[in-house]
């Protein structure tokens, strides 16, 4: 069997989203593009047919990768409370290098955005996070270099 995928119930549902759009309308985009470009003659020299063979082939690559990775889905419980940080939680850190609080969400590394402040528990901040109370302090070692933090809440 393949590695469970963690993931919250806003992920799994984004991912049925997700594949539901590219079996429906990017599949039928795609099979409009592929006959219109069918239309401009010689297909040996036809670079529109080229490109939309190769958004086919990349929109069922992607299908078949969501498929996958459903089958193999942990729906995570997102819990608050004294229990400590957990995958699913939203985190209010104090970030002592730069003097600010941040929100982070922990998630599993398939609905990871960091842009967002969801961060996997794979990543080095969302691991020294985990198992964490409100009040601790944790170090994070990241490529970028060590971060402190200490936690403030934990919220639902």
């Amino acid at each position: 069997m393949a590695e469970q995928v963690l993931m919250t119930a806003e992920g799994l549902e984004m991912l049925k989203q997700e594949l539901e759009e590219r079996k429906t309308v990017k599949r039928k985009e795609i099979k409009e593009a592929i006959k219109v470009a069918r239309g401009y003659g010689d297909l040996s020299e036809n670079s529109e047919y080229d490109e939309a063979k190769d958004a086919q082939a990349q929109n069922e690559l992607r299908i078949s990768e969501i498929e996958e990775t459903l089958k193999h889905v942990v729906l995570i419980e997102e819990n608050a409370g004294n229990d400590g940080v957990s995958v699913g939680s939203k985190v209010k850190v104090y970030d002592i290098e730069f003097d600010e609080e941040v929100i982070y969400k922990i998630v599993g590394s398939t609905e990871a955005d960091p842009a967002k402040f969801r961060i996997s528990n794979e990543s080095p901040v969302g691991a020294a996070l985990l198992g964490h109370k409100v009040g601790d302090k944790v170090t994070a070692v990241t490529p970028m270099g060590t971060l402190e933090f200490e936690i403030r809440e934990i919220i639902k």
